[in-house]
């Protein structure tokens, strides 16, 4: 087999896993907070704690064993890492369906935390299979079709929730056990043996490898702001149906529609407009518009008082889409081929410390501002304007630490000996 020929199936499979894994995340997203109403018999504001909770679970899983999958991805290769993911999800969706009790679920999201490797490992398979200058368009296709992906899945998740909240957790399941028979059967490797590099503890732990990665120029900066973004990002899986349908008296089926209608929109910057955008303005600019639409979005959300408000908000929230495969690719530039798991693996260990504390914060403040009887100002836009807060923070540390080069668009060959 031709390396282009690996490469572009390498490539295809990755972007069809990534489509529907978001499919399957997407479908469960309207109904999570009606079944955990009908397991605990809870109400709105009350649920919104599990949701916290669950995800603390899942992000507390995915920060301890992010570094160690990226490590063990630059040692074994990306192939098996990435089919045990998309195993571990399918039955993470199962445990849900079949859940008596709300323990379940919190196992269905540790077993999915503990393996949740698709995105880290697929931004591997990018990085071996780009070169430096393609690589922040080629991650932008990863977001393009996680949006197309959620384009369907919060839209079929809507209407199949219309049948029973159980219903779209099993859809997820068949959808991700198709998709791993798939990657079982076509899925090259592409992390050649003479690139790899032998498992290292010390190197494979959120403070290992933060420290590890830190020596050079730039890239802990990078990675707080990353990090800064990604909590403020919660705010959508954590709240925004509950708070559309407090604000708004939303149903299922509206929450999925608006959720697909982000997703196309998002679809169209990540997969067509920054490929536009970043030779244009180069990658620096390129994730300022993404940071500043994030923040504007954001607030939008958080004041919204009608429909049609919520739906302003995309444009904005579809630039917001600019900023991740700019920022991963700032970063992954600075690295040369065997460090690259390890990268995506410190990226994927600050997702999960922001998804351990980013839907306690956002789900907190939904709780405390969202009871009309006891809360100090009803505000269930609340968790956005948080969420506006942070990026407005993460937006002034980018342009206080970005260095003279990233502005220029240009990056000198990393030197281990470099510091920050």
């Amino acid at each position: 087999m031709s390396n282009s020929f690996r490469d572009r199936n390498a490539l295809v499979f990755v972007l069809i896993t990534v489509a529907i894994n978001a499919v399957g995340f997407g479908i469960i997203i309207p109904v999570l907070p009606e079944l955990i109403r009908a397991l605990t018999g809870l109400e709105n504001n009350q649920a919104a704690l599990h949701i916290g909770g669950m995800t603390f679970v899942f992000a507390l899983l995915q920060f301890i064993c992010m570094p160690i999958i990226g490590g063990l991805s630059d040692a074994w290769g990306r192939r098996p890492i990435m089919l045990a993911s998309v195993g571990a999800l399918a039955l993470d969706y199962l445990l849900m369906a079949l859940a008596p009790t709300v323990a379940i679920l919190y196992l269905g999201r540790a077993i999915s935390g503990a393996f949740g490797a698709t995105f880290s490992t697929a931004n591997a398979y990018i990085a071996d299979t780009s070169p430096p200058e393609k690589r922040a368009q080629n991650f932008g296709l990863v977001g393009a079709v996680f949006g197309g992906g959620f384009i369907l899945g919060p839209v079929i998740g809507g209407w199949l929730g219309e049948f029973g909240p159980r219903i779209p957790f099993f859809a997820a399941a068949a959808i991700c056990g198709l998709n791993f028979v798939y990657g079982w059967l076509v899925l090259p490797e592409t992390h050649k043996p003479e690139k790899r590099r032998a498992f290292s503890f010390a190197r494979s732990n959120a403070i290992g490898s933060v420290k590890s990665l830190g020596r050079i120029t730039g890239v802990r900066a990078l990675l707080f702001v990353y990090f800064l973004l990604a909590i403020a990002h919660t705010v959508y899986p954590s709240s925004y149906t509950l708070s559309t349908q407090e604000a708004l008296g939303w149903s299922t089926a509206d929450v999925g529609n608006s959720l697909g209608a982000f997703g196309l929109a998002s679809m169209v910057v990540q997969g067509w407009l920054i490929r536009i955008i970043i030779p244009k303005v180069g990658q620096y600019y390129a994730a300022l518009i993404g940071i500043v639409g994030a923040a504007l979005a954001y607030a939008i959300l958080g004041n919204a008082n009608a429909g049609w408000i919520v739906y302003a908000a995309g444009p904005f929230a579809a630039l917001a889409g600019l900023y991740g495969p700019t920022l991963t690719n700032m970063m992954s530039i600075r690295f040369d081929e065997t460090e690259q798991g390890e990268l995506q693996g410190a990226i994927g260990a600050a997702q999960g410390l922001a998804l351990m504390i980013g839907p306690l914060l956002m789900t907190g403040t939904f709780f405390v501002f969202a009871n009309r009887d006891t809360s100090p100002v009803y505000m269930p836009g609340a968790p956005f304007l948080v969420a506006a807060i942070l990026t407005i923070l993460a937006l002034l540390v980018f342009m206080k630490t970005t260095t003279k080069a990233d502005r220029r668009n240009i990056m000198d060959a990393p030197e281990d000996g470099a510091t920050k």
